[in-house]
């Protein structure tokens, strides 16, 4: 049996877990010697239930994991990196629980890069995914990595924003390394294979499962210096993430929003808690006592500069600063601008395809810019 399957076969026995693992490694050293023990020595150590599950034969099914881990990491730029490894990152190592085993796929060296997390809501709203994207793009340019889960909204523009930058991008996944989850996402996920890293604790083959994700939400923030909340409700898991990085000392960050937006109440209590409110990437460097030039910042100008780059006509200038970025009814634009139905409505379709402005629920527009 070579080394790979030991460290699978530890990690993969059912009722082990990933505690017991590592006081096992702690008391007898490589798994090989894990398993060279008999049951009332591992009891020293583990519970009867976990020694007696650690002593029985291989299971067919085990002995397939393992098999399929030996071919998995033959492939290219595939890798099984181990607690006891000296390139396992780090930062990990200062969290509680460390995970014993990461299946990593793409360029590992970027594990142990400094990097910032950057997590939101899957249903992020456009306003949200361009912060999370030209965030994570200035940060990036500025050679810090870019950690997240590959979920929709938030997580997704994080990723592509880490790809446009020296720092690149890790996704965090709560499946097996070999399954694409969500399958939306399987462009993005070979991307990052190429360009950044893929990283998993689970087993391969290990499918979506609710409870893993909440999970692995302490690697993301453990791989990290700090962690940025994009957009976020009151109850979601990006406030997990932000909790689990408070108790590992890491810093937490969180981008404001509308009084009025279900997913800037997650941020504001953040901030309220004593997360920093934060209005550019150069914020996050500067908390970080990391230095970024002004000129490679664009999003410092996103959100505290509300002036438009382009030049409009008088109306729709008046359209624009009279709406503001909170949500508001056509109603009530008609009489703030003093404006005809008709002509209003022929200004929101042309702002709303130049990307200026987004149609809500309700038949509301939010300013974008």
């Amino acid at each position: 049996m070579s080394e790979i399957s030991d460290w699978v076969r530890l990690t993969a026995t059912p009722g082990v877990g990933c505690e017991a693992a590592r006081k096992l490694l702690l008391a007898f050293g490589l798994p090989h010697q894990i398993f060279a023990a008999d049951y009332h020595q591992l009891t020293r150590t583990v519970t009867e239930r976990q020694a007696k599950a650690l002593c029985l034969p291989l299971s067919p099914q085990l002995r397939a994991l393992m098999e399929r881990t030996e071919l998995w990491c033959a492939e290219h730029n595939n890798f099984l990196i181990t607690l006891a490894d000296s390139n396992y990152p780090a930062q990990l190592l200062t969290i509680p629980d460390p995970p014993v085993l990461l299946y990593a796929k793409g360029q590992p060296a970027l594990l142990s890069r400094t990097s910032v997390a950057v997590v939101g809501s899957r249903n992020a709203t456009s306003q949200g995914e361009i912060h999370a994207r030209q965030f994570a793009g200035s940060l990036s340019q500025s050679g810090l990595g870019i950690v997240s889960g590959m979920a929709t909204g938030i997580d997704t523009e994080a990723h592509l924003g880490g790809l446009t930058g020296a720092g690149s991008t890790i996704a965090v996944i709560g499946t097996g390394a070999d399954i694409i989850y969500p399958s939306r996402n399987r462009e993005l996920a070979h991307q990052i294979a190429q360009h950044g890293c893929i990283v998993s604790e689970y087993p391969l083959g290990t499918p979506s499962i609710a409870s893993n994700f909440p999970r692995r939400n302490r690697i993301i923030s453990g791989l990290s210096q700090g962690v940025l909340v994009v957009e976020a409700a009151a109850q979601s898991g990006s406030l997990i993430t932000a909790r689990m990085a408070i108790e590992q000392g890491r810093d937490v960050f969180a981008i404001p929003g509308s009084i009025h937006s279900p997913l800037s109440k997650g941020c504001h209590l953040l901030i309220k808690q004593g997360a920093k409110l934060v209005e550019t990437a150069q914020d996050i460097l500067e908390e970080l006592r990391l230095d970024l030039p002004a000129d490679k910042s664009p999003v410092g100008q996103m959100i505290s500069n509300t002036e438009n780059s382009i030049e409009f006509d008088r109306p729709t200038a008046d359209l624009l600063a009279k709406m503001g970025f909170d949500p508001v009814h056509p109603d009530e634009l008609s009489l703030l601008c003093k404006m005809d139905c008709g002509h209003l409505t022929s200004l929101l379709v042309m702002l709303e395809l130049e990307g200026k402005i987004e149609s809500l629920a309700g038949g509301l527009y939010r300013r974008l810019n």
